[in-house]
């Protein structure tokens, strides 16, 4: 079968010598399959009553048993080549949605294919393999067995320590995944490497997973007028070209993004906590632009880095859309940024949440960096420490002699807090009272200290970067990927605290000294407006098609919006109010986001609900729509 998709493919040019990649991924996946059924046969086997060789029982069972896992098999694989050949996509579980209309499905399926002859050819191809599978049966149980219980034991003992290796996939932290595939370069060649089994029981879970067309028609007046844009003839098309705009950076300036795992806003100096953990930070806030109101859309890493780099809010509710095979195909502005080398810095694995493929397959002609790829020391779980993260990335960057767009993604600000010993001569510990750590957000010295060493990072950074010559001519942007849980109360309104503001509540900094005059910038903002805002200021054309917006714009409309889906709820910050919808029930509330006091229960607030709820239905049906409709320009 997979022969059989590689001579679809020669078929197309590409040439099986350009596909070996593809072939041995995919024997990869092959061997996963065949090993989950070789386990399940291996604890069946050892069941006396149902032995292969030893009764007329077991013998029938086996025979029945074979014989529906080849028709099976089969027949998954033979819907595949039909589906591929049809839509160069592996079997998903998206075509479990036509029985929805299975009539009109099976009329579909009858007169595009000629299911009289697959049906034969699948029963015959059976009825041979199942004839094979019974002479080959009673050759053997004529053979003399000359083996002892304990080479028995042994021989179990390999065939499933090996058959569990194969399962896994590969010699690494994390097991073989179908991101893997994404890898390759492209989506042709990440198709033909998985198997309909991979590819279908990997999207199983996200095949509810979807939109409502009518939905997002209606509401596209909304987003425009939110966004600046009147949609086109095309109600279900978000795409603008944005010209540079006068005032920005004609340098074409290098661009550092620096994803900040758990960068909590109230936990940090910048809005005044006195146990002061991020002074350096700080700062460099004094120094920079500085958004003190930005959010992320949701709360977790996965879906802060899938908002940052595509513009879309991860509203997958079950998984991350990192997870979800249908939405790995992604536009990202970043390759807007031609002529510029890109790359990403990762301390541990992209295997992590199946973040690879969203990485690789989208980002053109992507440098990849982890942890393998660095001299430094794996210290926990997570990879190298953010320091040497970081050193490693600048030593990177200085080599560079054509313009760059780089991520650094860290990971220290995150249980287990582990602080390196090589860093805790420079790096000093501190003590706390467990009291005052409560008030002011921490669970623990642990934690708090933690906290402390990112910013222990930034500085080791910023130093090793101002002797480089590519800082002159730089922009470095932080980002928080999203928030932390906690009492914030000592220094926000109750809101921040009991409706989880604090899980969102990010720092967002542009930091170019020398090239861009320092600023507190009070505009509501989001993740998703990161790289509209990078572009914005680094002078760059570039096509937005989501949800993103240029905060350095003046008529640029400052919101929020925010997808709970623990609790199955959606949202939106705007002006000094949060508003939020509780999505099975409807229930809605509206509090106010400045001050503790109840909102009132009038005509002017209730207009300011519904016209914030207008716009959170908006924002949440559009992003449905982009996750799986956001492909590469």
């Amino acid at each position: 079968m997979r022969l059989g998709l590689f001579i679809l493919s020669d078929q197309q040019s590409y040439g099986l010598s350009k596909l070996g990649g593809s072939f041995f991924l995919g024997l990869r996946y092959d061997l996963r399959m065949i090993s989950w059924l070789l386990i399940v046969m291996l604890v069946l086997g050892s069941i006396p009553v149902l032995h292969p060789f030893t009764g007329k029982r077991g013998k029938k069972f086996w025979m029945l048993l074979l014989g529906a896992v080849v028709l099976f098999v089969l027949f998954f694989f033979s819907v595949d080549f039909a589906h591929y050949a049809y839509l160069e996509q592996r079997l998903n579980a998206s075509v479990l949605n036509y029985l929805e209309d299975a009539k009109i499905s099976m009329g579909m399926v009858w007169q595009s294919y000629p299911i009289i002859r697959m049906v034969l050819g699948v029963l015959l191809l059976a009825a041979l393999l199942i004839w094979i599978i019974h002479r080959t049966h009673r050759w053997v149980s004529k053979q003399p067995y000359t083996g002892t219980r304990r080479s028995r034991i042994i021989s179990f003992a390999v065939c499933f320590l090996l058959s569990g290796f194969f399962i896994f996939g590969k010699f690494d932290q994390y097991p073989l995944r179908w991101s893997d595939a994404f890898a390759l370069g492209s989506d042709y060649k990440a198709y033909l490497a998985l198997n309909p089994f991979e590819s279908f029981f990997s999207t199983l879970k996200f095949r509810h997973s979807g939109y409502d067309e009518k939905k997002v028609k209606a509401l596209a007046p909304v987003i425009g007028s939110y966004f600046n844009f009147t949609p086109n003839d095309n109600p279900l098309s978000f795409v603008r070209v944005v010209e540079p705009k006068p005032g920005a950076l004609t340098t074409k300036p290098n661009v550092v993004l620096v994803i900040c795992e758990s960068f909590s806003a109230y936990k940090s100096s910048m809005f005044g906590n006195p146990l002061n953990t991020t002074p350096f930070f700080d700062s460099m806030c004094r120094q920079g632009i500085f958004f003190d109101r930005c959010f992320t859309p949701t709360y977790g890493t996965a879906r802060g880095v899938w908002a940052t780099i595509t513009g879309t809010p991860d509203v997958e509710m079950t998984k991350t859309a990192s997870r979800n095979p249908a939405a790995v195909d992604q536009h990202t502005i970043i390759n807007d940024f031609t002529g510029y080398e890109k790359f990403y810095f990762l301390g541990g694995s992209t295997s992590w949440a199946n973040i690879r493929g969203v990485l690789t397959n989208n980002i053109d002609n992507l440098h990849l960096y982890e942890q393998e790829d660095y001299k430094a020391e794996k210290i926990d779980v997570w990879g190298i420490s953010d320091k040497n993260l970081f050193l490693e990335a600048n030593k990177v960057l200085a080599r560079q002699q054509k313009p760059f767009f780089a991520i650094i993604q860290t990971a220290d600000n995150h249980r287990p807090y582990t602080i390196p010993e090589e860093d805790l001569k420079e790096f000093s510990k501190v003590e706390v009272p467990a009291d005052s750590l409560r008030k002011y957000g921490f669970e623990s010295l642990a934690e708090m200290n933690a906290f402390r060493y990112t910013d222990f990072g930034y500085k080791k950074f910023m130093e090793a970067a101002q002797k480089e010559k590519y800082y002159n001519n730089t922009v470095f942007v932080f980002i928080g990927d999203h928030g932390i849980p906690g009492n914030a109360d000592a220094l926000f309104p109750n809101s921040w605290t009991a409706q989880r503001l604090t899980t969102m509540h990010v720092p967002l900094l542009i930091y170019a000294p020398g090239m861009l005059a320092p600023k507190r910038v009070n505009i509501l903002s989001s993740q998703t407006d990161v790289l509209p805002t990078i572009a914005g200021l680094c002078h760059i054309k570039y096509t937005n098609s989501t949800l993103g917006k240029d905060l350095l714009d003046s008529t640029t409309k400052g919101f929020a919006f925010i997808f709970d889906p623990d609790n199955s709820m959606t949202g939106v910050v705007k002006g000094d109010y949060l508003y939020r919808k509780q999505l099975r029930s409807n229930k809605e509330e509206l509090v106010s986001i400045v001050n503790n006091e109840p909102v009132p229960n009038d005509a002017e607030h209730t207009a300011i609900a519904h016209e914030m709820e207008v716009l959170t239905d908006a924002l949440f049906e559009t992003a449905k729509f982009m996750l799986l409709n956001n492909k590469k320009k």
